[in-house]
C-alpha cells in the first residue's frame, strides 16, 4: 500500500514539473480516464497615488482590496497547480494554490484542527458524479456560483476585484445537485456549512442555489441565491442565544452585443435578520457592477468597471472605524469604484500582460463628540487618515500553462 501510495505522488509530482517546465497542459490517459493538469502564476506590481506611509490598499477598516492589498512592491498573487481526473460517470477535481493570494482566497480556513493549516492551500477539492445525462451531483469544496468574477486572475478581465466580489462568499464545503431542466435552462441546489469557511460555527447550515439561462452563445443570465443561520454563535442558554438568517440574491448577466462588444452586469440584494432576546433587528446591503469589454484586436482588449456597493448598515466586511468620544466605532460605509484594464495577449494567450488603474471613493462620515478624533477611510503620506479616496496604478502579468 505505501508501495502504491508513493507511486501516485510521484507521478503528480512529475506530471506537475512536466506542465511548468514546458508550458503546455498534460492530458494523459490514466485507468480508462483522463488526467489534466493546468494553472498558472502571476505577478504585479501597483502604485497607490496617495503614497500611504504603511504602503497599503487597505484603509481604516482593513477590507477595502480584496487581495492587492500592497502597494508600491513586486508580488506574487497566487500560483496554481489543477488536477482532474475524468471517467464517463465521475470526475475528481482538486485544485492547489500557494501564495498570499492563497491565503486571502481562504481566510475562513486560517485555523485547522491542531491551530496550524495546510487548508489554505486547497482552492477546491471536490468529486462530480454523473447519475444521468442531465443530473450532476457534487461533493467537497468548490468555487462559489456567487457573483460575477473569480478568485482565478486568468477568468477575470480586471485583475483587481470588485466591492461586490470582495464582500460575497469565495467558496462552500458540502453537497449540490444540478440538473438541466432544458437544453437552455439549468437549475443548482445544494447544502454548504457556513459562508466561507471549512467548519461551520453552528449546527445550521446554509442553502445555494442557481437557477441559469443560456439561449445562445451571445446571451448568458444566472440568479443566485444563498442563505441561512449562519451568525448565530453556540447556544448556551434560550435568553441570551442569537438567532439569525442572512441571505442574498445575485443576478449575473452576459451579453455579446457584437463580435468585439462585450457587456456584462451583476446585481446583489442582501439581508441579516437577527433577534436578540425577542428583538427583531433587519439590516441589509447590495450594489451592482457593469462591465464593458471592447476587443480592438486579437492581441489588445480593453475594458472598464464600473462598482458601487451600498454597506452603510455594516452587514458586510468593508466598515469604516473611526473614534467618537475616546472610543472606537465602527460603522457601515458606501464606496464607488472605477477600473480600467487594458489586456495584451502574448504567446497564444498563454501570457496576460494587464495594465490597469482604479479609483476608489468612500462615504465621508463625521462622528460625534471631539472632530480631532474623527479619521477617514484612507492614510496619507504623513501616516493620517484623511482621505476618502485613492488611486492606484500598476500592472499584473498572468502566466497560464
Amino acid at each position: 500500500m505505501k508501495i502504491r501510495l508513493c507511486s501516485i505522488v510521484l507521478f503528480l509530482v512529475s506530471g506537475t514539473i512536466f506542465a511548468q517546465t514546458t508550458n503546455t497542459d498534460v492530458d494523459t490517459t490514466l485507468n480508462n480516464g483522463v488526467l489534466k493538469i493546468n494553472g498558472y502564476v502571476d505577478v504585479n506590481y501597483f502604485a497607490n497615488l496617495n503614497n500611504p506611509q504603511n504602503g497599503s490598499n487597505l484603509g481604516a477598516s482593513g477590507f477595502e482590496r480584496g487581495f492587492d492589498q500592497k502597494a508600491g512592491q513586486f508580488q506574487i498573487g497566487l500560483a496554481q497547480t489543477k488536477f482532474s481526473y475524468t471517467r464517463k460517470k465521475t470526475e475528481a477535481i482538486i485544485d492547489l494554490v500557494f501564495g498570499p493570494h492563497a491565503d486571502l482566497g481562504n481566510f475562513g480556513n486560517l485555523v485547522g484542527p491542531l491551530g496550524s493549516t495546510t487548508s489554505l492551500a486547497i482552492k477546491q477539492a471536490y468529486f462530480n458524479w454523473k447519475p444521468t445525462d442531465k443530473l450532476v451531483l457534487t461533493a467537497g469544496q468548490f468555487g462559489t456560483h456567487f457573483g460575477y468574477e473569480y478568485i482565478d486572475a486568468p477568468l477575470n478581465y480586471n485583475y483587481s476585484l470588485s466591492n461586490l466580489f470582495v464582500n460575497g462568499p469565495f467558496y462552500h464545503t458540502g453537497v449540490k445537485a444540478a440538473y438541466a431542466l432544458t437544453s437552455k435552462l439549468n437549475w443548482m441546489v445544494g447544502l454548504v456549512n457556513n459562508w466561507d469557511n471549512l467548519y461551520d460555527n453552528n449546527k445550521f447550515k446554509t442553502i445555494i442555489s442557481q437557477f441559469s439561462y443560456i439561449p445562445n452563445d451571445k446571451v448568458s443570465l444566472y440568479l443566485n441565491y444563498i442563505g441561512g443561520n449562519e451568525e448565530s454563535q453556540l447556544k448556551f442558554n434560550a435568553k441570551d442565544s442569537l438567532k439569525s438568517f442572512k441571505q442574498a440574491l445575485d443576478l449575473v448577466a452576459s451579453f455579446q452585443l457584437t463580435s468585439k462588444f462585450n457587456v456584462g452586469f451583476n446585481g446583489v440584494f442582501g439581508q441579516l435578520g437577527q433577534t436578540i432576546v425577542d428583538k427583531r433587528v433587519r439590516t441589509n446591503w447590495g450594489g451592482a457592477s457593469l462591465y464593458l469589454r471592447y476587443a480592438f484586436t486579437d492581441k489588445f482588449n480593453l475594458g472598464t468597471r464600473f462598482d458601487f456597493l451600498d454597506n452603510t448598515q455594516g452587514v458586510q466586511y468593508i466598515k469604516h472605524r473611526g473614534y467618537a468620544t475616546d472610543q472606537t466605532a465602527t460603522i457601515g460605509t458606501s464606496v464607488y469604484s472605477g477600473t480600467i484594464t487594458g489586456m495584451f495577449k502574448i504567446d497564444d494567450e498563454h501570457l496576460l500582460i494587464k495594465p490597469e488603474i482604479r479609483f476608489d471613493t468612500y462615504k465621508k462620515v463625521a462622528f460625534s463628540g471631539n472632530p480631532a478624533d474623527n479619521i477617514q477611510q484612507f492614510m496619507d503620506k504623513e501616516g493620517h487618515y484623511t482621505k476618502n479616496t485613492q488611486v492606484t496604478i500598476g500592472v499584473a502579468l498572468i502566466y497560464k500553462y
